[in-house]
């Protein structure tokens, strides 16, 4: 259904598919704010319980290094998304599992703890209907996920724990591997999904809880399509056409998750070599720990981040290039199994494209490559929504 907002020129061209009325960027801005726009993986929640710093205030790149805030969402740029729950990658041992969980409940808990604190603004979801209506009533969107499902340990009761906290995606790997799974950037272990993470899959499926697969290494990736019930998604993660790196997911595995019913989101991350170098490096160490930091060190590493993005950039991708390695994914996969994760706080960001400012000049270039409103109402949220309700009917049917 074409927008009510949408300017009554721009409709007759669209309408009558020709450029006798040529859209103006406000235009292209006016479709994109009536769009449904989700991004699946937002490690913003590394920068809640900030000292000094306001989840709902409008940011910039120039005096932040928050990519993500409800000031920018509320311009209609972000609509919601997935806060991640994050757990670095620990030993795989008894009091390994016991810190992590700690750590996961915690970062649940201040994710519930920050939302609650703006409800005029900003709500929890767990259901499409949920998300549908909160965007009918003005608010924006909160879903939650797991990135790294290590804090389980050997307990797989603690998915219906999570479960019951709001969760509803998870991954079973980050970048190394653990007892569920091989991953990407990991030396194969368990060559796929080990038998823990089998009964993984089934538990997720008998939850209703989406499957991400970024960060999983092809075999385990092929093991999930084997065994998932329902449609899959990448939350965060690019062509590997664009560059060859294994974090990257080729074209014959954007096919099988099309076929499976599943979509890739489209990220911003490894389309270049990464430059970690040592400053960088000490810069995320500190970054992944801000909410330790007081005002003035936060000030400090922002400080010293941006004059490194000036001269050593952590990725060299341009505007461009992501959107020449969008379209092929689109060309690849079908507009019904794409959608968005730039991975906004995690890494993500590059030359051009910086933050969620952005995103209506993506709408804009897609629209203007022949894309219809619909094509990319699919591609900016309708996926991600379809994915979730085929794995929750997957569980009723289940029940």
């Amino acid at each position: 259904m074409i927008a009510k907002h949408t300017p009554m020129a721009l409709l007759a061209a669209l309408l009558a598919g020709c450029a006798t009325v040529p859209p103006s960027a406000s235009d292209y801005a006016a479709i994109h704010r009536d769009l449904l726009v989700l991004d699946t993986h937002l490690d913003t929640p590394i920068n809640f319980g900030r000292e000094g710093w306001d989840f709902a205030a409008e940011h910039t790149i120039a005096n932040d290094i928050a990519q993500v805030d409800l000031g920018r969402m509320a311009k209609g740029n972000l609509d919601g998304g997935f806060f991640v729950i994050y757990t670095e990658q620990g030993p795989l041992t008894a009091q390994g599992y016991r810190d992590a969980l700690a750590f996961a409940r915690g970062r649940s808990d201040l994710i519930d703890a920050e939302l609650a604190k703006h409800p005029s603004l900003i709500r929890p979801a767990t259901t499409p209907a949920q998300a549908e209506s909160l965007a009918r009533q003005g608010l924006l969107i909160g879903f939650k996920s797991i990135e790294n499902s290590y804090p389980l340990g050997e307990d797989l009761s603690l998915l219906q724990a999570f479960y019951d906290r709001g969760v509803r995606m998870a991954g079973p790997v980050h970048s190394g591997n653990n007892q569920f799974a091989d991953s990407a950037t990991d030396t194969p272990k368990w060559n796929g999904l080990s038998p823990l993470g089998r009964k993984w899959v089934a538990e997720m499926n008998r939850l209703g809880m989406v499957i991400d697969a970024s960060h999983s290494s092809d075999k385990t990736l092929d093991d999930i399509l084997t065994l998932s019930k329902a449609p899959i998604i990448l939350s965060h993660s690019s062509p590997r056409w664009a560059h060859d790196h294994p974090r990257n997911i080729d074209d014959s595995h954007i096919r099988a998750i099309a076929e499976h019913g599943g979509a890739v989101c489209m990220s911003t991350i490894f389309m270049s070599e990464m430059k970690m170098g040592e400053e960088r490096s000490k810069l995320f160490d500190k970054y992944e720990h801000i909410a330790d930091l007081s005002p003035e060190e936060q000030t400090q590493l922002i400080r010293r981040w941006r004059e490194l993005d000036k001269t050593e950039p952590m990725w060299t991708t341009t505007f461009e290039q992501y959107m020449t390695a969008l379209k092929h994914l689109i060309d690849v996969a079908g507009v019904d199994h794409v959608c968005f994760g730039a991975d906004w706080d995690g890494g993500g960001g590059i030359e051009g494209m910086m933050d969620i400012n952005s995103l209506p000049v993506i709408t804009q270039r897609l629209l203007e490559s022949g894309y219809s409103r619909d094509d990319v109402g699919k591609m900016t949220g309708g996926n991600v929504l379809r994915i979730m309700r085929a794995a929750q009917a997957g569980a009723a049917t289940a029940h």
